[in-house]
């Protein structure tokens, strides 16, 4: 990060900004172009075997957050409470990411997963009022809840600072 003329925080680089810009773009791109096929060409609460017995493309849509939470509470209370966390999530996620040193690649790039992730909901939140998940892995009567490409980047991302605290290398 470059001084701050004034001699207060550090301002960020056009290099950070940029790798922050291109790994959450790709994120959100990603995402956006994959729910885009799903609901173009899959109607809902259908599938399309991939790995019979273990994956399938299954176009569902969450009004709900995680695992479905607040999924029965009034549209108008789910849409504020969402977009206000997600707001404030983006923000913290953004602070971490600027204030993470050039030492630590892996960190930011966890931290620029989490904010492309969270924007590909975001959006999708803002657009239909519910997100599009389609990734469904199940075995037998076990099913893993479906997912999208904004939530395994969000996974990935949160992995990658956990294990960063778990192996004692977070910065000073």
């Amino acid at each position: 990060m470059k001084k701050a003329p004034n001699g207060g925080e550090p301002e960020p680089s056009p290099s950070k900004i940029g790798r922050l810009m291109v790994v959450a773009g790709l994120v959100l791109l990603l995402d956006q172009l994959a729910k885009a096929w799903i609901l173009h060409h899959l109607p809902l609460y259908h599938s399309i075997p991939v790995l019979p017995g273990w994956f399938e493309l299954t176009h569902v849509q969450n009004p709900g957050g995680a695992f479905g939470f607040l999924a029965g509470h009034h549209p108008g209370i789910r849409g504020a409470v969402f977009l206000f966390f997600s707001g404030l999530a983006a923000v913290l996620v953004l602070f971490f990411y600027f204030k993470t040193p050039k030492t630590h690649f892996m960190l930011a790039a966890g931290f620029a997963l989490i904010f492309g992730g969270a924007l590909g909901n975001l959006v999708d939140r803002l657009r239909f009022g519910k997100v599009v998940d389609f990734l469904d892995v199940h075995y037998g009567t076990y099913h893993w809840p479906a997912f999208n490409i904004a939530d395994s980047a969000i996974t990935v991302g949160i992995g990658i600072f956990l294990l960063h605290i778990v192996t004692g290398k977070l910065p000073d």
